[in-house]
């Protein structure tokens, strides 16, 4: 791989989890009309192919610096009955609105740490929700833990309420590291967690790995793996460290001069892929290395990837409901963001309204390049439409014909797709259909050649 094109492409870009992305989400929706089209999606998506859930559940004992979740650092676990109430009253909020039982497809329960809440407490949460809806036979059950706090008492209870896949937040083995990112995890945790996890049950064991992170080096990044991969995880999510301390105020205890430099960054990448690549793990999207026995890399041989808010997913739903404080819906029309403060949460929950603090109404014009964004992230290809073809014309087809010359993507009039090499390119790709970055950059470019100063620019993550 040139490092000329690392460099080049190394940009801030967002990971695209929906489109338009959350930083161009100025207003919140009308609650009425959300009601209304929150409904209509039900009935839509629900008896056809089910509705996903995702459930944020925020609070962790210790801070991890690195983190850009939005969190609630405390270790009084009298918290958890208080939040549980919430959000089960979010529940039967929305449950009501439906019109027929519920039939749960997906649900993620993220945060935040989940296996902070006590096994008995995820009994509660899970237990009440499903009473009154369907499990559809094809389900999908999955949770984020951590290997210091992951009992066997919550995976057996978790494997017992349907739970088959866990991802541990893995990021860096090494000592020094984990102590300036505020992340003590020895390896033997990690170890018996994921033991403990297959032994319960659990068909699919994913870890989170973290490059670029403060005073990491090559040698930390190939310990790292080297030691996971010994546990054979079903995936790998390969994530790039994001320093954004103007957003996450927590990373401003972290020294800037110990991340290592953009060609060193650059480096770490390289290495990783070719580490994971080496042990058989398969490059099947934005930052995710699968073995070629995990359902996300046969839906991506098969075309069928989707993504969204839960990141990669074999299910292609139509509805994605939000629960908790700062959790995020998408009901196809639009997309709706609860309040990220604990205190807004638990008075909307009280007063029997719906959370949202900030959302976004898809226009068609939005909707046309959502899909083509989703077809980039998902199958490394997509075809072009009729309509819009002046924003084509104007802001995706220079991009991509800047791509076509260095040889990561095939450009024709029907349409373009990434080539081998490109695939490492992924999320330029998919900016080229971003009108709202391209427009943006734009606007500010234009602001600075006038001697103008441009408000601040989205925070987002380095390609590589």
């Amino acid at each position: 791989m040139s490092g000329s094109l690392l460099t080049r492409y190394n940009q801030p870009v967002p990971r695209y989890t929906s489109y338009p992305t959350v930083p161009f989400w100025k207003t919140s929706p009308d609650i009425q009309r959300w009601r209304t089209e929150f409904i209509a999606a039900c009935n839509r998506h629900n008896d056809k192919e089910g509705i996903s859930l995702y459930l944020h559940l925020p609070f962790c004992e210790s801070l991890c610096l690195y983190c850009g979740c939005n969190k609630k650092i405390t270790t009084n676990h009298s918290v958890e009955d208080e939040y549980l109430d919430a959000i089960l009253k979010e529940w039967k909020m929305y449950r009501q609105m439906m019109e027929h039982p519920p039939v749960i497809r997906e649900l993620h329960l993220g945060g935040g740490t989940p296996t902070f809440f006590s096994p008995g407490n995820l009994h509660r949460l899970i237990t009440t929700i499903l009473a009154d809806a369907v499990v559809h036979p094809e389900h999908s059950f999955s949770i984020e833990g951590h290997p210091n706090n992951t009992t066997r008492e919550h995976l057996d209870t978790l494997y017992a309420l349907g739970f088959r896949r866990i991802s541990y937040g893995v990021q860096d083995l090494n000592p020094d590291v984990q102590r300036i990112i505020g992340r003590w995890q020895p390896f033997r945790q990690l170890e018996d967690a994921t033991r403990a996890a297959r032994a319960a049950g659990f068909t699919a064991v994913n870890f989170d790995l973290i490059y670029g992170l403060p005073a990491q080096t090559p040698r930390h990044l190939q310990l790292t793996i080297d030691q996971s991969l010994t546990l054979r995880p079903d995936r790998i999510a390969f994530y790039s460290y994001a320093h954004t301390p103007s957003v996450n105020c927590n990373q401003r205890l972290i020294d800037s001069t110990l991340l290592p430099a953009a060609n060193d960054k650059l480096y770490l990448y390289q290495l990783g892929k070719m580490l994971l690549e080496e042990k058989g793990y398969v490059n099947i999207g934005m930052d995710h290395f699968a073995l070629p026995t995990d359902e996300l890399y046969l839906a991506w041989k098969a075309g069928k990837l989707h993504r969204n808010f839960m990141g990669y997913t074999v299910h292609n739903g139509g509805l994605l409901l939000g629960l908790g404080v700062s959790a995020i819906s998408d009901i196809g029309s639009a997309y709706a963001q609860n309040d990220k403060s604990l205190a807004n949460y638990y008075g909307a929950a009280a007063a029997g309204l719906p959370a949202i603090a900030k959302g976004y109404w898809l226009s068609p014009e939005d909707q046309v390049f959502k899909r083509y964004i989703l077809d980039i992230a998902c199958k490394g290809a997509t075809q072009f439409e009729a309509t819009w073809p002046a924003q084509l014309a104007v802001w995706t087809l220079p991009r991509l014909r800047e791509l076509e010359k260095d040889g990561l993507v095939t450009l024709d009039s029907r349409g373009v797709a990434l080539t081998e090499a490109g695939r490492p390119f992924l999320r330029q790709v998919c900016k080229a259909f971003d009108l709202y970055l391209l427009r943006d950059e734009k606007i500010r470019a234009d602001l600075s050649l006038c001697g103008k100063q441009p408000a601040p620019a989205p925070s987002f993550s380095n390609a590589i």
